[in-house]
């Protein structure tokens, strides 16, 4: 018998696949894994590898001493409401990767006295190269927090914040962070073509250059603005592009758009915990 705690994903869209996924990777045994969905159809491929698969979420959570909640945050409500009294009876750790929904609401929603950590995840968790940032509340042990820890390692990286506030912080840095990445890569691409590359040509070297980046700003002992600094020589071609992105105040601009990112966030909480 595994010695594993037993999980159970409540909602089975592309997140909970993702973390699904990635313990399946890292050999957590299948059968130690419940995943839900109203159209139990849909969880054929899941059930293929081995999980236990149901419509019912009050059976998941009866099963399971770690619940992950990953329905969507406009319908986790509902779905809570519902889950309380089996909530109550198990009193299981609780993860939620919904945006947006304090762990107050949770609290309110599931009865009281849970434990609770709440996962900023973004979506390349689905290569395993996701940046998760985690709260936990105080109701929440040592032993559980590093289980959530190891849970959400196996999309990426997991770091802990130190109060639920940061989260909104997370949201602006990695949660929508890979659509900024994903727009310069547009802008480097269209440029690229302007200046004479076949679409496809410009398409790899800009995704390959973005990715060595990352790489090298990963794995290196300086930070990215030092690697910045080593690469633009004193009247070469890299410091006139670096030159006109100052000038275009580009600095300023990721400032005001993580910014809006950040007040959005801080309002959706406000909204959704209704």
């Amino acid at each position: 018998m595994s010695t594993q705690p037993v999980l159970a994903f409540i909602g089975a869209g592309n997140m909970a696949r993702a973390i699904i996924g990635g313990l399946l990777a890292n050999n957590y045994p299948a059968s130690q894994i419940w995943a839900t969905e109203p159209d139990v159809a849909k969880l054929n491929d899941l059930a293929a590898q081995g999980l236990h698969t149901t419509g019912n979420n009050n059976d998941a959570v009866t099963a399971a001493d770690i619940v992950i909640l990953a329905v969507k945050p406009q319908v986790l409500k509902a779905v809570a409401t519902e889950l309380a009294d089996a909530v109550q009876a198990k009193q299981p750790l609780l993860i939620s990767v919904a945006a947006g929904i304090t762990t107050a609401s949770l609290q309110q929603w599931l009865g009281g006295n849970c434990a609770i950590v709440r996962c900023m995840p973004n979506t390349p968790a689905l290569v395993q190269t996701g940046a998760s940032g985690l709260y936990a509340t105080d109701t929440v042990s040592q032993e559980q927090r590093n289980q959530a820890e190891q849970i959400m390692a196996a999309t990426g990286l997991s770091l802990w914040v130190e109060n639920e506030g940061q989260l909104d912080a997370v949201t602006a840095v990695s949660g929508s962070g890979p659509a900024y990445y994903f727009m310069v890569m547009e802008a480097m691409i269209a440029s690229g073509e302007k200046l004479g590359l076949s679409p496809e040509v410009a398409r790899q070297l800009t995704l390959q250059t973005a990715l060595g980046a990352a790489k090298m700003a990963n794995s290196s002992e300086f930070d990215p603005a030092e690697l910045r600094r080593r690469v633009t020589s004193p009247n070469g071609t890299t410091e006139q592009a670096i030159r006109c992105f100052t000038e275009d105040q580009l600095p300023e601009m990721f400032n005001r758009g993580m910014q809006a990112c950040y007040d959005r966030s801080v309002e959706l909480a406000k909204e959704l915990g209704d």
